[in-house]
């Protein structure tokens, strides 16, 4: 299987006016669809041309406090940032001299050997990364597993491994591909 990127990441506000002003008015991303009513609804930005970033609003959603991305922490846990590409350094110090002036803080730039970076949090406190690949550095086509203490699964290198999960025995039947209406299906009836 080959993937095609991300479709959407999904987030959660309290306050979809000031997430809409920060990623859309802030970032530049535009806001293409929404749904919901009243206790509840899910924004979608464009990220690219086939990839969104969506928040759903709840009301008792509150700010989380900012956390240093990539600061080790215990106990349950499932996400530290996300990083966002950019096209290179010029769009990379247009952004933070814009984030600095919209009054986010904003990292300084951080050369990671193969990519450069800089750390925000969005209004949600969000912990945010933008990035630019450093040149002459291509991990798709080079992986570097440099890690001194790899695990057994890096151990055996970047490529899938074939037959480490069981095979497909009985495929869904076409009786069984069952697709049911969601959310937004009555929007896209015409």
């Amino acid at each position: 299987m080959k993937f095609k990127g991300l479709n959407h990441l999904a987030f959660a506000t309290g306050d979809m006016d000031m997430t809409v002003r920060y990623w859309r008015d802030l970032l530049g991303m535009r806001l293409v669809g929404s749904h919901g009513g009243p206790g509840r609804r899910q924004y979608f930005f464009e990220l690219s041309e086939t990839e969104f970033v969506s928040f759903f609003e709840w009301p008792g959603v509150v700010r989380a406090a900012n956390k240093r991305h990539g600061q080790p922490v215990e106990g349950p846990f499932i996400f530290d940032h996300v990083s966002f590409g950019v096209g290179g350094m010029d769009e990379l110090w247009a952004l933070a001299d814009q984030l600095v002036e919209a009054g986010f803080s904003c990292s300084n730039m951080i050369d990671h050997g193969f990519i450069r970076s800089i750390y925000t949090f969005d209004p949600n406190g969000i912990p945010l990364e933008f990035s630019c690949f450093a040149e002459g550095v291509d991990l798709v086509r080079h992986p570097v597993l440099a890690d001194r203490d790899k695990g057994e699964a890096a151990l055996e290198g970047a490529e899938p491994v074939a037959g480490r999960w069981p095979a497909v025995e009985e495929p869904i039947s076409e009786d069984e591909k069952i697709i049911v209406p969601g959310e937004w299906h009555d929007i896209f009836l015409k």
